[in-house]
């Protein structure tokens, strides 16, 4: 990799600001995925190790209004942070002031801890979300290096990244984010083949510019979910009441003459009429489908075809599901393309954060892939051969 990490610079002794990306989904002020913070241990115990002061801090959630920080603290992350190093973490129920500067003095070699969620300053005019330069000068006093490791925010210039890097002397990766690098940048710019794509989630209009880049670098593209009735109806097939966004209609036909028989879309689906966890009301090809049905999931068929596409596959990149997952009878596609992706052999397979890096942990495939993304919007904006600000601050070697 071009870009200096943790291990190029000298910790022991030093103030380590780490960028960590601790957004992690929380119910009634309980983690219910841990998966963000357990791929930061890392780079966290490396620090600690070689004898630096680790001052963390990450957002959390949306915070528009006061009300929202109740909701929105980093308290409990920080606990099941310092049960998961077994070791204490001070966290500091502040983002700056006079108890976070005296914490951080206080601070031994080989000690962490964990400030308030960065986002609490958006109240006070979006400081930190827009990179706001006074903000990022202010975090980047508090330390001596900053170590950028959270690849969910890569593609945002804020003032907990872009900021704090344009006012210290030195930013490097943590070992997340040059994994992120590595697999993700790998697999665009330099793949393994064949290549193949793998594209799911409701709408073409997310992902217009990942199908456009793609189709450029893989052998094979695999549209299933939501997007791929857009590409039906491009076709000229009837779709009922499927997800399906009109206006993307002549765009997904250019998309298909530019392909040239690289993208490969479903031949049957699960069909019924509500929106509803029900077993569907029956399975077949897109001619079958009535104008008050609508279609959840893929059907066997599709399955089988997208195993055949993949078992040769040596990179796969998987971004989206391939029905409504959530839903247990409406899991079966999603479920299939899991499966067919873990029995590759020889093969670096990639998952691109979001819902399908979820499905992958949900159903249990998560050891069975190279590599789990930690990003959902970045993910995809890498995907789409994007420069994200969160990279490009990362020193060259």
């Amino acid at each position: 990799m071009g870009k200096k990490t943790v291990r190029d610079i000298q910790v022991s002794g030093k103030k380590v600001l780490i960028r960590v990306d601790f957004n992690v989904p929380m119910q009634d002020g309980k983690i219910t995925d841990e998966n963000r913070i357990v791929e930061a241990l890392p780079t966290i115990k490396y620090v600690l190790e070689k004898g630096g002061r680790a001052i963390l801090f990450s957002h959390l959630g949306r915070v528009k209004t006061a009300d929202d920080k109740k909701d929105a603290t980093l308290a409990p992350v920080a606990k099941r942070l310092s049960e998961l190093l077994e070791k204490p973490v001070l966290f500091v129920p502040e983002t700056r002031g006079a108890q976070l500067e005296a914490a951080i003095k206080g601070l031994k070699d080989g000690e962490i801890l964990m400030f308030e969620n960065t986002r609490f300053e958006d109240i006070e005019g979006n400081k930190e979300s827009k990179n706001n330069p006074e903000l990022g000068k202010y975090w980047a006093s508090l330390g001596d290096v900053f170590v950028n490791d959270a690849f969910g925010t890569a593609h945002r210039a804020h003032a907990s990244n872009a900021g704090i890097a344009a006012n210290i002397k030195e930013t490097v990766a943590g070992f997340l984010l040059e994994k992120e690098i590595e697999f993700i940048g790998g697999a665009v710019s330099n793949p393994k083949r064949p290549f193949v794509a793998v594209l799911g989630g409701a709408k073409v209009s997310d992902k217009i510019e990942v199908i456009s880049n793609l189709l450029k670098v893989a052998d094979k593209v695999i549209i299933g979910g939501g997007m791929a009735y857009t590409f039906l109806k491009a076709q000229g097939y009837e779709v009922g009441t499927s997800i399906c966004e009109l206006e993307k209609v002549e765009l997904a036909k250019s998309l298909l003459e530019q392909a040239q028989g690289k993208i490969v879309l479903p031949v049957d689906f699960a069909f019924t009429e509500k929106f509803e966890n029900e077993p569907a009301k029956h399975v077949g090809p897109i001619t079958d489908i009535k104008p008050n049905e609508m279609s959840l999931d893929i059907g066997p068929k599709s399955i089988e075809l997208f195993a055949n596409v993949l078992c040769t596959a040596k990179t796969v990149v998987w971004n989206g599901p391939m029905g409504v997952f959530e839903m247990s009878n409406y899991a079966k596609g999603t479920i299939g393309v899991c499966d067919a992706i873990s029995k590759l052999k020889d093969a670096i397979t990639i998952v691109g954060g979001g819902d399908s890096a979820a499905a992958a942990i949900q159903f249990g495939y998560a050891s069975k892939f190279t590599h789990i993304s930690t990003g959902g919007g970045a993910s995809l904006e890498y995907l789409e051969g994007k420069l994200l600000p969160g990279v490009e601050i990362v020193a060259n070697k």
